[in-house]
């Protein structure tokens, strides 16, 4: 039996406001009932928070957890709410899982935020379920965050139907080296020609691209990430691929975070198309992720795919 068949389908599905429409989308998709926990933010930055009292013995909880400080907070305040007025078994459905990134302490002094955040929610839910985590040096989210079920859905399969319709002969390019795996898994059904980038960074903006040998001319190229921040390096690659000739570059990445310019920033280096699932909610938005959520669950048609796990920071 899978992790993903321990699940329970949960009676209910609570979102927050500022994730809502993905949030009851899921819950249409389970056929469950969908609620909301109320946020009030005082004017010195604290919250209340009130979940719907009483609840059932399953709950899921589904929020994104982009600009994770005050969101972490109100969380798990909701967390233990709910388990006072009810709940029995909690899953956190986070399409975007905030602080993975840093798995090791590489100054003295700096907290290791993978560890302490997913101590954190470990302590709080019954499970936590998420889509492509940023892992580095570990190799399953369960190392991340010891739940008792720790569950990564991969969007890449999403990938490659979607491009099959729009986009059925382009040439797939990895920025980086880290991005190979998401390629490998996006093209498991759909034979897409494939190239890899090498990546130097020399800061968050500081970055240089070296694009590989293969024919790119009059070629449409799609840039396939798994996130985009600044977008700075997904900037430098579609420069350096219009430079050798492409007919159009476009983006595509699963959680579009995009901070600041960064979507400007990308259509100024000449990228006509951006694309990202609803792990972040943002204008770019074109692949909801309710469905591949949803398969976390046991049911008909679940099917879910784990993610592609580790790396090289």
């Amino acid at each position: 039996m899978s992790v993903a068949d321990r699940l329970p389908v949960p009676d209910v599905v609570l979102g927050f406001d500022d994730y809502d429409a993905p949030a009851a989308r899921l819950a249409a998709h389970l056929d469950v009932r969908y609620a909301k926990v109320a946020v009030h933010r005082f004017p010195d930055g604290e919250s209340r928070v009130t979940v719907p009292a009483p609840l059932p013995a399953r709950v899921a909880m589904c929020r994104s957890l982009d600009h994770p400080n005050d969101k972490l907070v109100e969380t798990i305040l909701a967390a233990e709410a709910a388990r006072q007025n009810g709940a029995r078994s909690i899953t956190l459905i986070a399409p975007y899982l905030c602080y993975m990134r840093q798995d090791i302490a590489f100054n003295p002094g700096e907290a290791v935020s993978q560890r302490i955040v997913g101590g954190w929610l470990a302590d709080r839910f019954d499970a936590v379920v998420t889509v492509d985590p940023h892992l580095h040096r570990v190799a399953t989210l369960a190392e991340a965050v010891p739940a008792a079920d720790a569950v990564a859905l991969s969007a890449a399969a999403l990938f490659g139907a979607y491009l099959q319709e729009r986009e059925p002969d382009a040439l797939l390019v990895g920025p980086d080296e880290e991005s190979a795996q998401w390629l490998a898994a996006a093209t498991r059904d759909h034979p897409f020609e494939t190239a890899l980038c090498r990546k130097l960074r020399r800061g968050d903006r500081d970055v240089s691209i070296e694009i590989p040998n293969v024919a790119l001319a009059d070629r449409s190229v799609v840039l396939v990430d798994d996130m985009a921040s600044t977008g700075a390096t997904l900037a430098v690659a579609a420069r350096r691929c219009l430079e050798r000739g492409a007919a159009t570059v476009d983006v595509l990445v699963v959680h579009g975070l995009f901070v600041g310019d960064a979507v400007a920033d990308l259509r100024r280096a000449g990228v006509r198309h951006v694309w990202s699932t609803d792990s972040v909610l943002h204008p770019t938005n074109a692949l909801p992720l309710a469905p591949l959520l949803a398969s976390a669950m046991p049911g008909p048609g679940a099917s879910g795919i784990v993610a592609p796990q580790g790396g090289t920071r």
